[in-house]
């Protein structure tokens, strides 16, 4: 404990303002336990960026770790671009503080004579990552903690192409960062060096949007939609964009649409949640629509729910949108004549292997990489030679195209809804699409379950967790043999029938995934972004008919429960 009040006194020096050490010293008073979870660690600006609690303190975000971030960026950029004029883009969503977060990170930049562009009013995070490509920026910043509770905000750093950060300069600014004490920060703002921005940007943003995700797809008046923004950024641009590309009926959940960091209406503002769908589900059968749409905070991820076979609104998960997204797309590119063998599409380790099988049916070429759609801008980086089709990951996030270089809830809305369109006009479905898709290959059903574990004791037990589930790996899954072992931290695959082990050639990453003889999969993680520990779960079987897609749905189901079981989460 007298470390951490070492830690916390450092606070209560002339360093910080007032306001934060009045703070502190009442904790300190109090002797509360908060304290210790306030110092017990840094907040770390990790490979991405740095997301956190707000409030006063080294584990939180607020004005000295974002100020400290923003400082290391600052020196980082002026080292590497040496006598160069140098552009920053920020952005913000919808969340306390973010504004004000915004208005400090510019300030800093510019107080190191860096030029910064920052979005008049809360935009989409995939608008920051256009941005910085279309401002011809070096760097671009949002301001944003995603679909996590309101409590939080975080920072996430974009560099030249438009992706987040990845190596070397990843690792090269988190050194710049850790070199740095609270003091080496420069406040001293040159208001002439920051710029707002905001119109223009949305008008080339619609434009590239509509170009990239809109296709020959019939008659678009006819397709009903219910649109939510969750009290998030995407209310800024997907009902224009939806409008712009001819969808007449769209039903906006108005009790949703006002941009909101308290997110009101919902126990958590994350469209894989359910019960983040439900106002609209609602509204959608008042209105008998086809289609419903939900968008997180940052407008980068989104849920979809479709009518099944019996007519009932049904909510997919990640891995089958990305599914159906990535067949229509290469389809299109297919009957357009485009595919030629230099093509690609984009997907992550713990996504379902569906898509792989998609890609390769139609000759095109799956890249696979770790969770995080940086790694998914860093393939359009690193293959310069080939045309990037599309990429998504389970956790609802895809891509269309190249133009935005992170997952878009804006395009993929628009992408969505031409599915839908197309799939209506041809006496289909969204939803039918997608069984046809598992008759075409194989019926992968996938299933994630994550446990929450807060705080100092909450992440020693994950890492325990990781440390037992290495130590005594599993031998078998259901019943089915384990015949790989892929631990992504050692990067070795360990084939259990052999013996052999080969290397694994993307960087480390804490996450370990069993392939057993019939294709079932279980991958294990801890989330980079929240307390919490994930497991992947993916079996697989085959259906010959549209007809026996329930039958074989509930096998899987019954399969996938019984691997929770025994898995003991």
């Amino acid at each position: 404990m007298q470390e951490i009040i070492d830690k916390a006194t450092l606070w209560l020096t002339d360093t910080f303002d007032t306001d934060t050490q009045s703070e502190i010293q009442t904790l300190v008073d109090q002797k509360s336990e908060d304290l210790v979870d306030r110092f017990y660690k840094d907040t770390e600006f990790g490979t991405g960026g740095m997301r956190g609690v707000m409030g006063a303190g080294t584990n939180r975000i607020n004005k000295y770790t974002l100020g400290k971030a923003t400082q290391g960026l600052s020196n980082y950029l002026n080292k590497v671009y040496a006598n160069e004029d140098i552009k920053v883009a920020i952005a913000y969503d919808c969340r306390h503080n973010s504004k004000e977060f915004s208005e400090l990170v510019a300030g800093v930049l510019s107080a190191n004579n860096i030029k910064t562009y920052v979005f008049e009013d809360l935009r989409p995070t995939p608008e920051l990552s256009f941005a910085v490509n279309h401002l011809d920026c070096q760097a671009g910043i949002v301001l944003t903690a995603s679909h996590n509770p309101p409590e939080y905000n975080g920072y996430k750093v974009y560099w030249t192409d438009g992706g987040q950060i990845v190596p070397p300069q990843d690792k090269e600014i988190i050194s710049e960062v850790n070199s740095l004490e609270f003091s080496d920060i420069n406040f001293n703002k040159k208001e002439d060096l920051i710029s707002y921005v905001g119109n223009d940007i949305d008008e080339a943003f619609w434009d590239a949007s509509i170009k990239n995700g809109t296709f020959e797809v019939g008659d678009r008046s006819n397709l009903k939609i219910v649109f939510t923004s969750l009290h998030g950024t995407s209310i800024k641009l997907i009902p224009e964009v939806l409008k712009r590309a001819g969808y007449s009926e769209v039903h906006i959940v108005e009790e949703q649409a006002e941009p909101n960091g308290d997110f009101p209406t919902v126990k958590s503002p994350n469209p894989e949640e359910p019960e983040a769908l439900e106002m609209a589900i609602n509204l959608a059968n008042e209105i008998n629509a086809d289609i419903v749409i939900g968008t997180d905070p940052d407008s980068d991820r989104l849920g979809i729910a479709v009518r099944d076979l019996e007519g009932n609104m049904k909510l997919l998960n990640g891995n089958q949108t990305m599914s159906v997204m990535t067949d229509f797309l290469i389809k299109q590119w297919k009957e357009s004549g485009k595919l030629n063998g230099k093509q690609f599409v984009g997907s992550t380790i713990v996504s379902t292997p569906l898509v792989n099988e998609i890609a390769s049916s139609y000759g095109v070429e799956t890249k696979v990489g770790l969770t995080g759609f940086k790694w998914i801008a860093k393939m359009i980086k690193d293959f310069p030679e080939l045309d990037f089709i599309g990429g998504g990951e389970e956790s609802f996030g895809f891509m269309v195209g190249d133009f935005v270089r992170d997952k878009d809830a804006v395009t993929s809305t628009l992408l969505a809804c031409e599915i839908a369109t197309y799939a209506k006009n041809n006496a289909s479905s969204f939803y039918k699409e997608l069984i046809t898709i598992y008759t075409k290959h194989n019926f992968y059903k996938e299933h994630l379950v994550s446990l929450v574990k807060k705080g100092m004791k909450g992440a020693e037990e994950i890492k325990q967790m990781l440390i037992d589930l290495r130590e005594n790996p599993l031998s078998e899954i259901n019943g089915e043999k384990v015949v790989f072992v892929n631990d992504y931290l050692s990067s070795t695959s360990t084939n259990l029938n052999t013996g052999e082990k080969t290397t694994i050639d993307i960087p480390k990453s804490n996450v370990l995934i069993y392939e057993t003889e019939n294709g079932t999969k279980v991958a294990c993680r801890p989330s980079g972004t929240e307390p919490k520990i994930k497991f992947y779960i993916s079996v697989k079987d085959s259906l010959n008919s549209v007809e026996n897609y329930e039958t074989v749905e509930k096998n899987l189901d019954s399969k996938i429960q019984k691997i929770i079981k025994q898995l003991g989460v």
